[in-house]
């Protein structure tokens, strides 16, 4: 019996190697490598790179309610959202256009738009505190935004593809 749960608790949560996988993830660990200019990174894992995008509970209770967001915090996030309209291009064959608004407070938006569409819109709050409990959840919220835009531009192809 007990087998049989641990067989489906494998098939319900993906390992790490499976998931350094995901096309998602690979799109985002791409855009993590082509920001480093000097060959820094070579040495660095995948899973490494992806570390400062995983906020632990413990690590999430010791930030402030609170505070700023640091320009590393909001680098990452714009990276974030790069790889999923970049991943949205890459299954519609549309050219997504990311844009972020950030108050100095952590509060703001970002949209996603191809052509005339806004294939995602999504609003920020407490962005110093961006961050997944785990890869696995990291991969499930990137995932569900290329969805999300995915079926826009499906529904919309000719407002996308406006020019």
């Amino acid at each position: 019996m007990n087998a049989v749960a641990d067989t489906t608790a494998d098939a319900v949560a993906p390992s790490d190697e499976a998931l350094l996988k995901d096309t998602f993830i690979l799109e985002l660990i791409k855009q993590i490598r082509a920001q480093d200019t000097h060959g820094s990174w070579e040495g660095k894992s995948d899973a490494k790179l992806l570390e400062p995008y995983i906020l632990t509970a413990e690590q999430r209770r010791a930030l402030p309610m609170m505070g700023d967001p640091d320009p590393e915090t909001l680098w990452r996030l714009e990276l974030f959202h790069n790889a999923i309209g970049l991943s949205i291009e890459r299954a519609t064959g549309c050219m997504v256009s990311p844009m972020m608004k950030m108050s100095h407070e952590g509060f703001g938006r970002v949209v996603l738009s191809a052509g005339r569409l806004i294939v995602v819109n999504r609003f920020l709050r407490d962005a110093h505190r961006f961050g997944y409990a785990s890869l696995a959840k990291l991969a499930d919220a990137g995932n569900k935004f290329v969805g999300e835009g995915i079926t826009m531009i499906e529904k919309y192809r000719e407002v996308a593809t406006y020019e």
